[in-house]
């Protein structure tokens, strides 16, 4: 098998790493892709640097038995905590993530410095989104709220634009931003893709919204171009793995991707 053709491994804690794929979906349709949700310890969000990195080598450790050409970190929490760990164990396997291209396309195009950075509590405490930030825009001002209540009502499907209780919870979590005049703000959730409107219609559309997975995919798709690693051989059918309740995942990843998840899912046990 070329190079090129072999599968690109993306995982998360659970099911919120299903909007990267569909954003790879999108952007790269002639992808293999093979998903792995470590849905036995979901939430990643909620648990110390040294838990969610040990659970991040196992993630690793699994989707690196398939033949992989690059590896996709597809949750912000797993990614401010463990990529550095990731990249010293696997220096021959490309890894990306979803903080640093998220980071890097708000730094570019904030007008007016102020950027307002959504999160789990775990990547808000790493303080990754703001050195990342930072680093490609060095005057810009850093605004960053743990939003925990939005993950679980995401998956519970309330997330539409007429649910008065979803609507609440983002006032709630956003309005400090808003008064901070941002104009830019970071979903830094995987997850948060599906809030989109919602945001929007507090946050207002002179505020530029940027979603982690979309930014991941067009990172994603300009360095395997670079590295000649575009698959340029069969499609082949994804492949999707659990570490807990399969029947459960199916069920919601239609709310993540729509009729893009064209298989079953298969629950394995990794440790």
């Amino acid at each position: 098998m070329k190079e090129s053709d072999k599968y690109i491994g993306v995982f998360d804690s659970g099911i919120g790493g299903l909007t990267v794929v569909k954003s790879i979906i999108d952007d790269i349709p002639g992808e293999n892709i093979i998903y792995f949700g470590d849905t036995a310890h979901v939430p990643y969000g909620t648990r110390s640097k040294q838990q969610i990195t040990e659970y991040v080598m196992n993630d690793v450790r699994f989707l690196n038995t398939f033949n992989i050409k690059a590896i996709v970190i597809a949750c912000n929490t797993a990614d401010s905590a463990a990529k550095t760990e990731v990249e010293k164990n696997y220096p021959d396997i490309p890894i990306f993530g979803v903080v640093e291209p998220a980071s890097e396309k708000a730094a570019h195009i904030t007008k007016n410095n102020r950027i307002g950075v959504i999160a789990t509590n775990a990547t808000i405490r790493s303080k990754a989104y703001e050195k990342a930030i930072k680093k490609y825009n060095p005057d810009a001002e850093v605004f960053s709220v743990a939003c925990p209540l939005l993950v679980p009502l995401v998956e519970e499907g309330r997330f539409k634009t007429d649910d008065p209780v979803i609507s609440e919870v983002v006032e709630e979590y956003l309005t400090p931003l808003k008064e901070k005049e941002i104009d830019t703000l970071v979903l830094g959730c995987t997850h948060y893709p599906l809030l989109h409107d919602v945001i929007s219609a507090f946050i207002g559309d002179k505020t530029e919204i940027i979603s982690s997975s979309a930014a991941a995919a067009e990172h994603l798709k300009t360095e395997l171009a670079e590295l000649d690693l575009l698959n340029s051989g069969e499609k082949k059918p994804g492949k999707y793995f659990v570490s807990d309740n399969a029947e459960f995942f199916e069920q919601k990843a239609n709310m993540f991707m729509g009729d893009s998840l064209d298989v079953k899912v298969e629950q394995v046990n990794i440790e």
